[in-house]
């Protein structure tokens, strides 16, 4: 099925990922990249990124990239490495990378890094794949 129809029906209420300002680069089974700036309002008290929010565009990148099967894909286990914090303006890029996949389940590997290639988070994601389709056919 065609990358490109399963990312329409993912997006179309996803008002998050919106919200986010996330730009979807490239996607296809296994794999995706977005883009995002960063806004005043997803600054926290200490004036870096909030947590929550590099969080969030990894989480999307994973639902993303593991829905690309049109086999509802959902998260079964996060994890997320701060190595960095991101400041207000930086571009982001969110990375999702497929490590290992089987029937039922899918493990990947998603890097946050800013504008000058600098790793801002790891993400760490294992999916549970339900069996059931994303757009029926």
């Amino acid at each position: 099925m065609e990358a490109q129809r399963l990312l329409s029906a993912m997006t179309e209420h996803d008002n998050f990922s919106k919200w986010l300002g996330l730009e979807v680069l490239e996607v296809k089974e296994g794999y995706s990249k977005l883009q995002a700036t960063i806004r005043p309002e997803m600054m926290n008290g200490f004036g870096i990124v909030h947590g929550g929010v590099t969080f969030s565009m990894a989480d999307s990148a994973f639902a993303f990239s593991c829905n690309m099967y049109n086999n509802i894909s959902v998260a079964l286990d996060v994890h997320i490495s701060f190595t960095k914090p991101g400041k207000l303006g930086d571009v982001l890029t969110i990375e999702s990378k497929e490590i290992s996949t089987t029937r039922k389940t899918g493990i990947y590997d998603i890097t946050i890094t800013n504008q000058n290639n600098e790793l801002i988070a790891l993400f760490k994601g294992t999916c549970f794949r339900t069996g059931k389709p994303l757009i029926e056919e």
